[in-house]
């Protein structure tokens, strides 16, 4: 039985609020946005028919706020939710909340999230189904003594990951056996800052693995279709870069595999809505279920682009009781996303904070644009790293890679380092366009990265149009009134986020602007290279800070949860 959404409350910000907004404009549907105070001005807000004010700056103030969510939903008169992807769109008990409150959830079940959104239950249920599994915990572990007993039976590495986490989060790979302990409150603590719990499992590390996904969509008519594979084998600390689809180079067989144990895996967990299987797939062909996301894929627009599908408006179509089509779409061309990330790939990938002073994007046939932001935004700590995504399809690969060195040549971004020069400089490693004998940690062990690191040049774009718009709330919706000022945007807006740590001489200063986690050594402890110091925060993701030389700690004056400043002094490392 169908029921009709008319006004759909988009939980959370950014590209993909944008994405479900016009998705909803598409549809027929009101689209409500929200927003943190960071956020009040920024591209989701403008987007969405009507917006309304979370009054708070944190994830947890804001977007991560179920009770203050639900008001505005009711409020506001939506009657239904969009989760998006992050923040609440994994967590059953929201979605629970969202269901009890009278609203169509966009998305699966409850009980299906908790199902597959854990990945110890998730991997029970692929086993059960003959999916190919490595091996691995059957239930969470509580010590670092069960991973190293585990390692000592299986052989290193081993993965250690967050049983509630995703996007590369709680993830760690231990080697050796003497890393295990620290990696496994490092995931710990990831887990609980990113989704609330710190349950971790561990299992056997493919080395060199290709990451292989399948985007699924399930209706309630018992309907399962694959919507293409992709390969999201290019990431830095376990986090994507670049995906594209179909995956290239599988053969015959492992494609119809991964189709298999995808329709297989979601039907037996009563899954409804659209989901993404997740595979590794070893140099010798082993494939190995990984996990299943429960939510849409930021990399789902190149599944899109190869079947001409819009995944948004099917979950629109699948929440309100549709039946989809219930064969496999059939792909045509060949589409790459490339994640267009604040952070500085010529600076080990550390995140790049600052106002947006350039925002020049490319266009032409092919080129596809999914931002969620623009020229004179300001990029903070308190949210993940993607500024907008570019999506190129041709109808070969090579065409596809062709088109985008065109675009990414176009694409120019001022005022913060991004990750466009690694994504200019991987279209000419002959490993990824190639022969593809990419992986999951190729871009730490084998890309060559001769990025410059970013330099903040004085002086350019120092002054923007001297005014400054302020927004007015009024019910939902906003009124914009323009004050004059003649105080340069450079001055108002400086940041300090890109330079680089200067880990040399006695001192140890901080790489980038974050939260302190942890604090391993004190005044007066000796260390020697390699020794861990001090854990950072940053957009969701932990840096740890090693000791370069041997030497006695001194003028160490920090403390846990401390905010520091990039190039801010952390402690001197003296000379017995």
């Amino acid at each position: 039985m169908s029921k009709k959404i008319e006004a759909v409350l988009i939980a959370n910000r950014g590209e993909i609020a944008v994405r479900v907004a016009r998705a909803c404009r598409d549809h027929g549907i009101k689209s409500i946005a929200i927003y943190s105070d960071e956020d009040r001005n920024h591209l989701h807000v403008a987007t969405a028919d009507e917006a309304y004010a979370l009054n708070g700056l944190s994830a947890a103030e804001s977007y991560l706020d179920q009770g203050k969510i639900l008001e505005i939903a009711k409020k506001s008169g939506a009657d239904a939710v969009h989760p998006g992807y992050g923040f609440l769109s994994e967590n059953a008990d929201f979605a629970e909340k969202v269901i009890a409150a009278g609203l169509t959830w966009i998305g699966p079940s409850p009980a299906a999230i908790r199902l597959l959104g854990d990945k110890v239950s998730a991997r029970k249920i692929a086993a059960e189904v003959g999916a190919p599994l490595v091996a691995g915990t059957i239930d969470p572990v509580d010590e670092p003594e069960e991973i190293i007993a585990f390692a000592k039976e299986h052989g290193l590495p081993v993965a250690i990951k967050a049983a509630h986490g995703g996007g590369g989060r709680g993830l760690k790979v231990a080697r050796t056996l003497e890393e295990i302990p620290e990696l496994f409150a490092s995931a710990v603590r990831e887990a609980i800052t990113g989704f609330g719990r710190g349950e971790c499992f561990v299992e056997r590390y493919l080395d060199r693995p290709r990451h292989v996904e399948t985007q699924v969509l399930v209706d309630s008519h018992g309907n399962a279709v694959v919507v293409s594979t992709r390969d999201c084998s290019l990431q830095r600390r376990h986090q994507k870069l670049v995906e594209e689809a179909p995956a290239p180079f599988l053969t015959e067989a492992q494609r119809e595999e991964l189709y298999r144990s995808s329709k297989a895996i979601m039907k037996a967990a009563g899954y409804v809505g659209a989901g993404t299987c997740e595979f590794l797939i070893g140099v010798d062909g082993t494939i190995s279920f990984l996990e299943v996301n429960t939510r849409l894929q930021v990399e789902h627009p190149v599944s899109e682009e190869v079947t001409g599908l819009d995944l948004v408006r099917e979950q629109f179509k699948i929440a309100s009781g549709e039946a989809i089509n219930p064969v496999d779409p059939i792909i045509r061309g060949h589409s790459i996303e490339f994640r267009i990330n604040g952070e500085d790939p010529g600076n080990n990938f550390l995140p790049s904070l600052g106002t947006i002073t350039k925002w020049e994007v490319p266009s032409g046939p092919g080129v596809r644009i999914d931002a969620g932001f623009d020229h004179g935004h300001t990029i903070g700590s308190h949210f993940d790293s993607l500024l907008a995504k570019l999506i190129i399809t041709a109808a070969t690969r090579e065409e596809a890679i062709a088109r985008a060195k065109r675009a990414l040549k176009e694409f120019d971004i001022g005022g913060l380092a991004t990750a466009l020069p690694f994504h200019r400089a991987i279209l000419n490693d002959p490993k990824f366009t190639e022969d593809f004998k990419v992986y999951t940690s190729y871009i730490e062990n084998e890309f060559v990265n001769e990025i410059p690191a970013f330099s903040y040049k004085a002086g350019v774009a120092a002054t923007k149009a001297a005014s400054q718009k302020v927004t007015a709330e009024v019910n939902g919706h906003r009124f914009e009134v323009i004050v004059h000022s003649e105080e340069p945007v450079q001055k108002r807006h400086r940041i300090k986020s890109n330079i680089l740590a200067k880990a040399t001489g006695n001192t140890l200063d901080s790489p980038m602007q974050g939260t302190v986690v942890k604090i391993v050594k004190s005044n007066g402890d000796r260390v020697k290279p390699g020794d861990l110091i001090v854990v950072l925060e940053a957009m969701k993701m932990e840096q740890p800070l090693i000791a370069h030389k041997e030497g006695t700690i001194s003028k160490l004056h920090i403390s846990v949860g401390q905010t520091v400043s990039s190039g801010q002094n952390l402690c001197v490392i003296e000379d017995n």
